[in-house]
């Protein structure tokens, strides 16, 4: 499984545009995404962090914790968004 992950806003400033990862087992969900992503470095671990309010689309479609991840997708983790 090949797999787009995009950052944006605090999650960019921290982890850079983009990564590209490849080899994965599938299927997998948002939630077993963001944990292989904890592991790839301590800035990732910071970021990406349990219990820290983390949005994430998958091909440009907002997705939750269960949502599964097909091969080949982009995903994008952001934090929330506030307007005032």
């Amino acid at each position: 499984m090949n797999l787009t992950i995009r950052y944006f806003a605090s999650l960019r400033e921290a982890l850079g545009e983009r990564q590209e990862l490849q080899g994965l087992s599938a299927p997998l969900t948002v939630a077993q995404l963001r944990e292989v992503l904890i592991q790839c470095s301590p800035a990732h671990a910071q970021a990406l962090q349990k219990g820290r309010a983390v949005r994430c689309a998958v091909n440009q479609v907002m997705a939750s914790e269960d949502g599964v991840v097909p091969d080949g997708a982009e995903v994008a983790f952001f934090p929330p968004v506030t307007g005032g």
